[in-house]
């Protein structure tokens, strides 16, 4: 392990550098041989100290360690500082960062953690029997019109991505395997548009700037098993006032993003079921969505977080079922109708042990027009079946927004009039209202919840004996529902006149123990046959039968029965996304 902290900081920077210290030395008392680490000095030096820190900062920056802004208070006044404070952890070629440690909190776990993810990357990676497809599709021709969009470094692009990947791979055992794909035909750049999602550029001549007219591409693909995935080299971002600005991709943050990507898909980690179907939220970023202006719905900044310690894996419950072996389905705001057939996956996806995070919202919310007039939107009912479920395990979701006058506030511009906003429909959960009891819910000192339905506990599906209901969050005494007229314009809600129309509503639960099946007693439901409607078929028509002539297939039986009893699991509910 070496360590890049700068010296002399403030409090509480100083006890964090010094109970790094004390940890590590207890590491390498546990593990002897097999650990080692090194403090660097990284603090600008006078004489002949002066190189050697330098030549350290340099060192911190090639491992990807670059300094932090830290504010300082001197004589009274707030002052800024930028900070090393990370460490990269080596193992063989493999390396794995920690770039910033501003607290104590979690530290042990995160190195613990790190270390572990490195020695099972190192057992995956000797396991493959093929290598990882990284694919560079790059125009030269954008060369041409880099300085028109403010990238003047654009002929820069290729050198920058190869050495990029190729100092990845002489760290992850030559694994991947690159090729460059010069995109010079208009059809081909179309077809890789529609089917990796690549950025398909075009511009009119520019005759003022000697520029003519053309088209262009910049992106990498990364493929495994079937699987890709796609990495923009050149994004369009929409700033207010200024426009649109472009910005190319940076060799630090493509290196990251490449070895998350790769991580992922050969499956260093334990493996999170995440349901990719029903209209629920999506793990990766929609290019087609950003490509036309529509809003991208992607939980990139989840992805990203859950990323460094587990491997996602997709279930489509419509097209696949639930693998075996997941520690946890996670059920992101689904908004389309479930079959009985599909309930009865995700039911005995819990019965066989798995536990499932069932993330909701209560209601869709549709834009209404009239006449080229924007109206209000309303709010619809989200119905997906999952429900019933749920209240068989024991847990209700109500239909509605819980408001609390313990809520966000919002600042009103100075030409709106100025002042505060209360933001009833977000409220904040301060330390009392959350349940910091169970070991991962520690460290949680506050939260907004927006636009969250109420949950109540159905005691008669419980059975004490067997499955224990904790709650983890509730909204203040000063709260109240909106379940009808509803509306998320602040100026339009008030709080009730009379007292009694306030009260605290549960928020959050965790269930675990031993579940009883919901489909107990009850026939298996029929899987939908898909080609009854066969939609490639004119007109959708149905598939002919066999003629009654025609020998059946040989006699195969394969008979189902219903787990009604779970292996020991967790059913976490949140009814907000």
């Amino acid at each position: 392990i070496k360590v890049f902290f700068s010296k002399d900081l403030p409090a509480p920077h100083n006890n964090t550098e010094r109970y790094l210290k004390d940890l590590l030395e207890e590491y390498a008392a546990r593990s002897g041989q097999y650990f080692n680490y090194t403090f660097y000095n990284v603090t600008p030096e006078e004489g002949s100290l002066m190189q050697k820190t330098d030549e350290n900062r340099d060192l911190a920056r090639d491992y990807g360690i670059d300094p932090i802004q830290i504010q300082i208070m001197e004589n009274d006044e707030v002052k800024f500082k930028n900070a090393y404070m990370g460490l990269v952890i080596i193992h063989g070629d493999l390396i794995e960062r920690i770039p910033a440690i501003t607290s104590v909190d979690g530290l042990e776990y995160q190195l613990t953690a790190a270390i572990q993810k490195l020695n099972n990357k190192v057992s995956t990676l000797h396991r493959l029997d093929s290598k990882v497809k990284v694919s560079l599709f790059l125009s030269d021709s954008l060369n041409a019109i880099g300085p028109l969009i403010g990238l003047d470094q654009l002929p820069q692009l290729r050198p920058m991505v190869t050495q990029t990947v190729e100092k990845l791979n002489a760290r992850n055992m030559g694994v991947l395997d690159f090729s460059q794909v010069p995109v010079t035909d208009e059809a081909l750049m179309q077809q890789l548009s529609e089917q990796y999602g690549l950025v398909a550029m075009t511009w009119p001549a520019v005759p003022e700037k000697q520029i003519a007219k053309g088209f262009g591409t910049a992106g990498l693909v990364i493929e495994f098993k079937g699987e890709s995935h796609t990495i923009p080299l050149i994004q369009a971002v929409k700033i207010p006032i200024i426009g649109t600005t472009y910005q190319m991709a940076e060799p630090q943050t493509l290196e990251n993003e490449i070895n998350s990507v790769m991580e992922r898909m050969i499956g260093i980690n334990k493996a999170i079921g995440f349901l990719a179907s029903h209209g629920s939220l999506s793990v990766s970023p929609d290019q087609l969505a950003m490509m036309q202006g529509r809003r991208d719905e992607a939980v990139k900044a989840f992805s990203g977080l859950i990323s460094r310690r587990y491997t996602i894996k997709h279930v489509d419950l419509a097209q696949e079922g639930i693998p075996e072996g997941l520690n946890c389905l996670i059920i992101p705001r689904p908004t389309q109708k479930f079959t009985d057939y599909e309930l009865f996956q995700i039911d005995q996806a819990l019965m066989k042990g798995t536990s499932i995070a069932f993330i909701s919202d209560m209601f869709q919310q549709v834009a209404m027009q009239q006449r080229g007039m924007g109206l209000p939107p309303r709010f619809l009912p989200i119905d997906t079946g999952l429900e019933k479920l749920l209240k068989h395990y024991g847990i209700q979701i109500e239909k509605g927004y819980v408001l609390d006058q313990e809520c966000y506030k919002s600042q009103t511009p100075p030409e709106m009039g100025g002042g505060q906003q209360d933001i009833y429909f977000a409220p904040v959960l301060k330390n009392d209202r959350i349940n910091t009891r169970p070991a991962f819910m520690n460290n949680i000192k506050g939260l907004v919840a927006i636009q969250i339905a109420p949950l109540s506990l159905v005691t008669d599906n419980i059975d004490p004996d067997r499955v224990t209901a904790t709650r983890l969050l509730r909204s203040s005494e000063k709260s109240w529902l909106m379940d009808s007229n509803i509306t998320l314009n602040p100026p339009m809600i008030h709080p009730p006149s009379g007292a009694d129309a306030f009260k605290s509503f549960d928020l959050a639960y965790l269930l675990e123990g031993e579940f009883t099946s919901y489909f107990k007693g009850k026939a298996i439901p029929e899987k939908e046959d898909k080609k009854k409607a066969d939609p490639a078929a004119p007109g959708g028509q149905a598939v002919p039968k066999p003629a009654a002539d025609s020998k059946p297939a040989a006699p195969v039986a394969a008979q189902s029965r219903v787990i009604e009893t779970s292996k020991p699991a967790r059913i976490f509910v949140l009814p907000s996304s």
